[in-house]
């Protein structure tokens, strides 16, 4: 079985070593570099790399892609399309090659962990999809592009991880223009709209995310409770930034009705009556989120609903709704993950004593 291993590339000297290394369990490794101007083509190609040169002008990630899989020989069985800030658990092609011949999929899912703490353990995990079989595939949409394929597809997935270590310094400036770009060619695309409005979110741009979440949210297509209900908490915190509190609450409110199995729009209900001194509020609804324990397997989770900040918050609405001893297991919980955070020791002497006299 062919497996290759397909990339673009722009100035990522600092992680060709480390993605090399990962991805030469394929038979082949492809990367189109777009214009690096550090000496990313020379390390690769040293590393046996096949590296192909391109500039887009104006620049796409869809077009890229596609002309980085163009590269990919036709009798390929399996691709492999990753990134170089990406690393792979060592023995994946194994365990790919075995389930992709008892399967026979078009597309495998994987556990993809998008974000690692100190210590390499995931914080944000869900699944990814960009491994694919070699024809009927091509990637669509300027940005967050996705795979898109001609004929019926057979899913199947993979136990294996893929590890993102991102450069923190790397700009996405051009993700809001492009974005913009992709929903004035496909207006009806409700992902497009989902991620054009969160975009105007991150900058503070308030009222066009709102328009356009709106949008989303009557879009025909948006039938995703999961994004939905994300959309509705963007939704709320634009017009909390506007000073909107009851519409705020109204849309919070819409979110955990949407998905009630996501634990995040609780949180965010939750943070917001703490917010405006409502810890009556707050703590039942907190309770509440604290009973679901399983994370989304898709890229919607929000770390604030998983970390120590959610314990932060249920032991201060415990507490100034008289739970003094529940407030104490919470505050201890949220050390426990947390234990560099001084304020949170602070809290537990504070939060004891009360504890005792109960």
């Amino acid at each position: 079985m062919k497996i290759v291993v397909y990339a673009i590339s722009k100035n990522e000297s600092k992680f060709v070593s480390r993605w090399v290394d990962s991805m030469k369990e394929a038979d082949d490794i492809i990367v189109l570099d777009t214009g690096s101007t550090d000496d990313t083509v020379e390390k690769l190609k040293k590393r046996g790399v096949k590296v192909y040169e391109h500039i887009f002008n104006p620049w796409r990630f869809d077009e890229a892609r596609n002309a980085s899989l163009e590269k990919v020989p036709l009798d390929t069985d399996i691709c492999v399309c990753t990134d170089l800030d990406e690393v792979f658990v060592p023995g994946w092609r194994v365990l790919l090659e075995e389930a992709w011949s008892r399967s026979h999929p078009t597309r495998a899912r994987y556990e993809y962990h998008w974000k690692l703490d100190e210590n390499d353990h995931p914080v944000v995990s869900f699944l990814l999809d960009k491994i694919h079989e070699r024809n009927h595939y091509k990637w669509v949409h300027p940005v967050h592009e996705v795979l898109e394929c001609d004929e019926e597809e057979r899913f199947m997935e993979v136990p294996i991880t893929l590890k993102h270590y991102p450069d923190a310094n790397k700009s996405r400036s051009s993700y809001l223009p492009l974005l913009e770009m992709s929903v004035k060619e496909d207006p009806d695309d409700d992902r497009n709209l989902h991620y054009l409005g969160r975009e105007y979110m991150f900058y503070q741009k308030w009222d066009q995310s709102i328009e356009v979440l709106h949008k989303h949210l009557a879009c025909p297509k948006a039938t995703w409770k999961d994004e939905r209900a994300a959309s509705e908490r963007f939704l709320a915190r634009d017009y909390y930034a506007k000073g909107y509190l009851e519409e705020a609450e109204f849309w919070y409110k819409r979110a955990i009705e949407e998905a009630p199995y996501l634990r995040e729009a609780y949180v965010e209900l939750g943070s917001f009556y703490e917010i405006i001194n409502r810890y009556d509020l707050a703590y039942p609804i907190l309770k509440e989120a604290l009973n679901i324990k399983e994370k989304s397997k898709s890229y919607i989770i929000e770390e604030f609903a998983w970390n120590d900040s959610f314990y932060d918050l249920l032991s201060l609405s415990a507490f100034y709704t008289e739970h003094y001893k529940e407030a104490v297991e919470y505050i201890k919980k949220a050390i426990e993950l947390n234990p560099k955070e001084a304020r949170y020791q602070k809290n537990l002497e504070l939060m004891v004593p009360y504890s005792k006299e109960v």
